[in-house]
């Protein structure tokens, strides 16, 4: 039992690329992001309970992540329209992440995942989100989501820069 969290990490990363395969139209692409999304909710929870957090399940959590997002953006990204703002206010995001993980490199000479509070409700809205985007043709639910993910990633800089961590939310311990 103490391996699941991990094997269900392990699980979204291959449903993650599994995306690849189908049509976004399709409803066997809607049930693996589903599936995928529910896990990154379950792992967390999971470790908790059964009392196995560690930092390779942290890791493989993030990585998971990592590549769900990048495989759901390669999908839906042709998908969507959006104004040209809205696309360099995402770019400005992915930015300060890149510089985030830059630091912790420098730093600490190992990438920083904080999950932080900010950065588990950025993930609950933007799965959320893209399906209300992609299904209701409106972009709000881009817009809040990335009023978040602002937030998320420049309290991550804070907290990889100065060492901070908020209490229930340690860097490098699975807390997805």
């Amino acid at each position: 039992m103490k391996h699941l969290p991990n094997a269900i990490s392990a699980l979204r990363f291959l449903g993650a690329v599994f995306l690849l395969f189908f049509r976004v139209e399709s409803c066997t692409f809607w049930v693996i992001y589903f599936v995928c999304g529910l896990s990154d909710m379950a792992d967390g929870y999971l470790a908790r309970k059964l009392g196995c957090e560690s930092k390779t399940g942290a890791l493989l959590d993030s990585l998971a992540d990592f590549v769900f997002v990048a495989c759901c953006c390669y999908k839906l990204t042709p998908s969507l329209v959006f104004p040209k703002w809205l696309w360099i206010w995402g770019g400005a995001i992915v930015a300060i992440k890149v510089i985030n993980q830059i630091s912790a490199l420098v730093m600490y000479k190992k990438c920083l995942f904080p999950h932080t509070i900010a950065n588990k409700l950025t993930g609950v809205l933007l799965f959320a989100g893209v399906p209300l985007t992609f299904f209701l043709g409106s972009i709000i639910p881009v817009i809040i989501t990335a009023v978040f993910a602002t937030f998320a990633a420049v309290q991550e800089g804070h907290f990889i820069r100065t060492g901070v961590e908020k209490p229930r939310s340690r860097m490098g311990n699975r807390q997805a």
